[in-house]
């Protein structure tokens, strides 16, 4: 076997770090699959068996919330495998396949625009600005799908407390990471990249609005928006932007990804609201993942009491 020592190695002759990885996460799952065939797995648990498999760290000092809702939360195992992030693919199982891809350390999120004290966060300088939470939050996505789930994380007021913005600050608006080598999905048309979504200012300092770093007392996975995203439990599940760069503090509305993509079908608010369809499909029923019977779907997500105040006098069938 002939061994290359380093000063005899040409650059041109050095596999590039983003395709080693490619290959690592490959055959990961190739191997795992060939097991899986070779156990005799159905397709769904084949599918299962092929998310990424690296091991989650533990986050230690998690104080419970008292927003939590009682219902029972979504099994880790589905939490984890069907997820909405175009970003790895468009289908609820390419995520989990193809999200190995994605380095997450180092990162850093820019706080910027009308604010008295910009900065660029170190994200594990994110993980202590406030003591970690976990809240478990209704998640109901447009589709009609919804999940229970224990999100670890801080509240984002926090945050804009040490922004200090100023009076020109009325939204503020979230930029997750565009890189189309990590990021497969990228490489399509289907949005216009990258993925852009925002808030009021005053739906972003409300309490409930989570910066989550985690699930189940362990570090977000990355088809769940490692390392950090953005969580409003009384929106669509489309409202909170993953694997966020960049936070922006800004004067007018901003128009987000789906927005562009469908102004007809995706409007500024996305606040759950059952009377009002999707131009393809109703927004009445939802079905809880791991359930086999639909359920009514609930105004604000069943956040009403907290947040119904934030829209007063504000018809929301037309500012859906």
């Amino acid at each position: 076997m002939l061994i290359k020592k380093p000063g005899d190695i040409k650059p041109s002759e050095i596999t590039d770090q983003q395709v080693y990885l490619e290959r690592r996460r490959f055959m990961g799952v190739a191997s795992r699959s060939l097991a899986a065939l070779a156990a005799g797995m159905t397709a769904p648990a084949l599918l299962a068996g092929s998310a990424d498999a690296e091991a989650a760290a533990k986050l230690s000092g998690i104080r419970k919330s008292a927003l939590s809702t009682g219902e029972k939360p979504t099994s880790y195992k589905d939490v984890t495998s069907y997820n909405n992030f175009y970003e790895f693919g468009t289908d609820k199982f390419s995520p989990a396949q193809q999200a190995g891809s994605l380095i997450t350390r180092p990162w850093t999120v820019s706080v910027e625009g009308e604010i008295k004290r910009p900065k660029v966060y170190d994200i594990d300088e994110l993980f202590k600005l406030s003591p970690l939470e976990e809240r478990i939050y209704r998640l109901r996505c447009v589709e009609g799908w919804s999940m229970v789930i224990p999100w670890v994380g801080f509240p984002l007021n926090e945050l804009i407390k040490r922004a200090e913005p100023t009076g020109n600050a009325k939204y503020v608006e979230f930029t997750t990471l565009h890189d189309p080598r990590q990021m497969p999905g990228q490489r399509s048309g289907v949005l216009d990249w990258p993925y852009v979504e925002a808030l009021r200012l005053d739906e972003a300092m409300h309490p409930l609005t989570l910066m989550a770093v985690g699930l189940y007392g362990e570090e977000l996975p990355k088809q769940n928006g490692a390392p950090i995203r953005l969580v409003v439990p009384w929106k669509y599940g489309f409202k909170s932007a993953k694997s966020i760069v960049r936070i922006r503090f800004v004067s007018n509305p901003p128009t987000s990804a789906w927005m562009k993509a469908g102004p007809g079908e995706y409007g500024f608010f996305a606040n759950v609201n059952p009377t009002v369809d999707h131009p393809r499909w109703s927004q009445a029923k939802e079905r809880r993942i791991g359930e086999i019977f639909k359920r009514d779907t609930l105004m604000f997500n069943g956040y009403g009491d907290q947040v119904a105040q934030l829209y007063s006098g504000i018809d929301l069938k037309k500012y859906f």
